[in-house]
């Protein structure tokens, strides 16, 4: 008879053994556990195997920059003042990507690699309207660790992020976290917006500037460059440049020493619907030119600045200039829109059509570009 069927009939003994089977496997179950689903043979769990292997090849090309500007104190002693920050290795020539802002006015660059040794460093170029820039060290090319230029331009939100730089002065410390989102805008120190910016919630410190930010693949998808936080430390929101900016400007910055940037040659104000009613404009966005730079290409081709005066609120803006609402067809609604349009669409030289409002007509005034002037 099958047991199933009558379960009664089973002997006493058979059926001690019945019940204790489910226990005594789950006791060897116990005892000797089976391997955890997800983890290698050595423990690790494949995203701890993944930044592991990130790290140990990224690292090296990771560098700390010291820079240090010369002062005068109140006695007009020089007094030498340091500030350190991250950068990384892009080829074998001893070519290191960093913050603009990391090496900005420094008297004198110093660069400690992974081994400890500390080598001079001389600024090639930079770019303050992007915030990087690029120095330079002088060694053989096997100890060179160049770090492999990813694409910025698929990333996803979500996907992984990781942080290798010096916060605080500790030399090469890795952060993971995730894209956190896309398309950010940061202000340079120049007044101009770095676009497409990467925000990432690996945690990101002072020091950790010019460092790279990269993919699970250890590709530098980014440069970390800021933070945003009340506290001063890390509350999980930094900002990176997109890669594929650097990539744009590399180049220019190592054979000119600066990048080329298109340029209008006018300063604006942006209109909203407030603007619009008090001094009664005949749009509601736009770009009003409030300054035409003498000489500049606007000038020469006759767009025209602000005429007079008025007050809106408790300020006194400069009003009665052109109204630009389009560049070669494409509505521009802001400043930003002018030149972001110019930035990824021109370059200098190239012809753009300028299309005003002039005392409520519309008019078309065709600009050769010229290249912004350095600050």
């Amino acid at each position: 008879m099958s047991i199933l069927r009558h379960p009664l009939r089973v002997s006493s003994a058979a059926w001690v053994l019945w019940l204790l089977l489910p226990l005594s496997v789950l006791l060897m179950g116990q005892a000797l556990p089976a391997e955890s689903p997800g983890r290698s043979p050595s423990g690790l769990t494949a995203e701890e195997e993944v930044i592991i292997g990130v790290y140990r090849a990224a690292s090296p090309g990771v560098v700390h920059i010291t820079s240090t500007v010369l002062s005068q104190d109140f006695f007009f002693r020089i007094v030498p003042e340091q500030g350190t920050g991250s950068g990384f290795m892009v080829d074998d020539r001893g070519y290191i990507l960093t913050n603009n802002h990391v090496v900005e006015n420094a008297d004198n660059l110093e660069v400690t690699l992974a081994d400890k040794s500390k080598v001079p460093a001389k600024l090639t170029g930079r770019d303050p309207n992007n915030d990087l820039a690029v120095i330079r060290i002088n060694l053989p090319r096997e100890k060179l660790t160049p770090l492999r230029l990813g694409d910025s331009t698929h990333l996803q939100v979500g996907q992984m992020a990781i942080a290798i730089g010096n916060p605080f002065g500790l030399d090469r410390t890795v952060t993971r976290g995730v894209v956190s989102a896309l398309g950010r805008s940061l202000k340079a120190d120049t007044g101009r917006q770095i676009r497409n910016v990467i925000q990432t919630d690996a945690a990101i410190n002072p020091g950790n500037s010019g460092g790279p930010l990269l993919n699970s693949r250890g590709e530098v998808i980014g440069i970390n460059t800021a933070i945003f936080t009340p506290s001063g430390g890390s509350v999980g929101i930094g900002f990176a440049i997109p890669v594929n900016t650097a990539k744009k400007l590399l180049p220019q910055l190592i054979a000119r020493g600066r990048a080329s940037h298109p340029w209008l040659g006018v300063s604006g104000l942006d209109i909203t619907p407030g603007l619009a009613r008090t001094v009664s404009l005949p749009v509601k966005e736009g770009v009003m030119i409030a300054q035409v730079a003498p000489g500049g290409p606007a000038a020469r081709a006759g767009l025209r600045g602000s005429q007079r005066r008025a007050r809106v609120g408790n300020i006194m803006l400069t009003v009665g200039g052109d109204i630009i609402v389009a560049l070669d067809g494409q509505k521009i609604a802001t400043v930003d829109d002018l030149t972001a349009f110019l930035d990824e669409q021109k370059k200098a030289g190239d012809d753009v059509q300028v299309d005003v409002l002039r005392d409520g007509k519309p008019v078309s005034v065709v600009v050769k570009l010229g290249e912004l002037p350095e600050s």
